[in-house]
């Protein structure tokens, strides 16, 4: 332990030496909650950086001040990244080295950094993106779920984008991971509960930091929370979970069906609310004779 802390500070405090630093846009994931979570080579970079971008310059202090990294911080958030696109782009075709970190993770993942990326590839500004801390990533591994995921990233505001997101999603047989604002995680459990019935569910907060928590659940026994959540949680919903035994068409086979039923065969509706859902065949061909027999 002595020497870990000893070799931190030897990087801390170590004069820039290597002459071979390239110049660019350095992407720099930062910890998403213990700040202890930061590579040497984040470290290095970011004292070597001329200007670092980053999210809320408070936010940032905090990991800076703590690793004696005095550089200077650019505010760039969601409202003022177009407006301070042409100025970073001058400063690095000026030969400025520039880092851009996220108030906690990865750039560019869910958070600012998109158009920035986009206009250095167009003007062939060298992009060198750093591993290291993401939410995602760390939530996955805990899951206990198929390392074959899809993510999404934060869920819409509006109820009917919520719906449609999940109606599409649910098809996936994989892992799907979303972030959300704790605020907002019990107006979105009774859309999970309909679309994913038959799944589990994984819902971190508080990832790396004192009061972490791993909330595990089968989704038809999620419920909304009693109390007040704080942060952003991180949520893993698992593939399809086969069940042998299921005996009941879900309400939204039944639409499913009902849209399909004047365009496609009967064994091709069968075929596919099977494989969507696997309920006995004989049950999916069944309810499709009867809504014929209805027409």
């Amino acid at each position: 332990m002595i020497l870990y802390y000893l070799y931190i500070n030897m990087i801390v405090n170590s004069k820039t030496t290597n002459k071979e630093f390239k110049k660019g846009l350095y992407l720099v994931p930062t910890p998403i909650g213990n700040l202890n979570d930061i590579t040497f080579r984040a470290l290095e970079t970011l004292r070597k950086s001329d200007f670092i971008l980053c999210e809320d310059t408070r936010v940032s202090k905090n990991l800076l001040n703590k690793y004696k990294i005095n550089v200077e911080l650019v505010s760039n958030h969601k409202f003022n990244e177009k407006k301070n696109l042409s100025k970073v782009i001058d400063l690095l075709k000026n030969g400025s080295t520039i880092s851009m970190i996220s108030d906690a993770g990865t750039p560019n993942i869910s958070d600012p950094g998109c158009l920035l990326i986009k206009e250095c590839v167009k003007n062939e500004i060298e992009i060198i993106p750093l591993p290291g801390p993401s939410a995602v990533i760390t939530a996955l591994s805990a899951s206990g779920f198929s390392d074959k995921f899809f993510f999404y990233g934060f869920f819409p505001e509006k109820n009917n984008e919520i719906l449609k997101i999940l109606e599409s999603t649910k098809k996936l047989d994989s892992s799907i991971i979303f972030f959300i604002s704790a605020k907002k995680i019990n107006k979105i459990i009774p859309f999970i509960k309909k679309e994913f019935s038959g799944r589990k569910i994984l819902i971190c907060r508080e990832m790396s930091k004192l009061y972490e928590e791993f909330i595990r659940l089968d989704i038809d026994e999620l419920k909304p929370f009693e109390k007040n959540l704080k942060g952003e949680l991180t949520i893993v919903i698992s593939e399809k979970l086969n069940k042998k035994n299921s005996h009941e068409l879900s309400e939204s086979d039944r639409r499913t069906i009902k849209k399909m039923i004047n365009k496609l065969s009967i064994k091709e509706i069968t075929d596919i609310v099977h494989e969507i859902n696997p309920v006995s065949k004989k049950i999916i061909y069944k309810y499709c004779v009867d809504i014929k027999n209805e027409s």
